[in-house]
């Protein structure tokens, strides 16, 4: 009888712990829902922003220590003045924009006047009066006949071919413009990782040179510099 009660007190025993510890669990679990922070959406839109800020801070870039690339800046300078807006020297583009429009009017102006030349030239040598382009370069009061229609055909051709001359060479200098452009930047881009800073420094001081026997009185004084960087 008494084995059975003790069997009985240990089961209520046990019965009492597990109730207890269920009991602290759920006491626990809703210490802990109560301590969790709930977002409203005023909170969540905060967070958000405070994240985009973040994000746009980690893409800035720096450019204290930003260095062109050659290769790059080469490719974009097949567009004209692109490659020097990628070096960040816009204080180049006035010089090379002029070049280009400067080469452009000159061809317009040296090709207009080739074909003017050209035509008065042609209408004064076939001989038909009704094409009489050729007058307007003339002086007032001059006329051309058959005494002067040589010499002023001679005038004519030379003149055309000057202009002619003219016309092809703002061409060829339009091209080495934008060669130029070319060069620069990719130049300009190689130099940027060239070292300017006040670290360099050079060396100078006295030195012998010795002749090619090694013998003292084919010695001679020299300087030596050696550059430190």
């Amino acid at each position: 009888m008494k084995e059975k009660l003790k069997h009985i007190m240990v089961a209520l025993l046990l019965l009492a712990v597990c109730s207890v510890a269920r009991g602290m669990g759920d006491t626990t679990a809703v210490v802990m829902a109560d301590t969790v922070p709930v977002l409203t959406q005023k909170d969540s839109a905060a967070l958000a922003k405070m994240e985009k800020k973040l994000a746009k801070q980690k893409k800035k870039r720096d450019w204290s220590n930003w260095r062109p690339d050659p290769k790059r800046a080469t490719l974009l300078a097949i567009i004209p003045g692109a490659g020097q807006i990628y070096n960040r020297k816009y204080w180049k583009l006035p010089i090379f924009y002029g070049g280009f429009l400067g080469c452009i009017y000159a061809w317009r102006w040296n090709n207009q006047m080739y074909s003017d030349y050209s035509q008065a030239y042609v209408d004064l040598c076939d001989g038909n009066p009704d094409t009489d382009s050729y007058n307007k370069f003339l002086h007032l009061g001059i006329t051309i006949d058959e005494n002067n229609a040589d010499q002023y055909k001679g005038i004519f051709k030379s003149r055309k071919d000057k202009y002619r001359r003219w016309r092809d060479l703002s061409i060829f200098v339009m091209i080495g413009v934008y060669a130029l452009s070319i060069i620069d930047a990719y130049v300009d881009a190689s130099l940027s990782k060239f070292d300017i800073s006040d670290d360099l420094s050079i060396e100078v001081k006295p030195a012998v040179i010795n002749g090619s026997d090694n013998r003292l009185e084919n010695s001679a004084l020299g300087v030596h510099g050696a550059l430190k960087f």
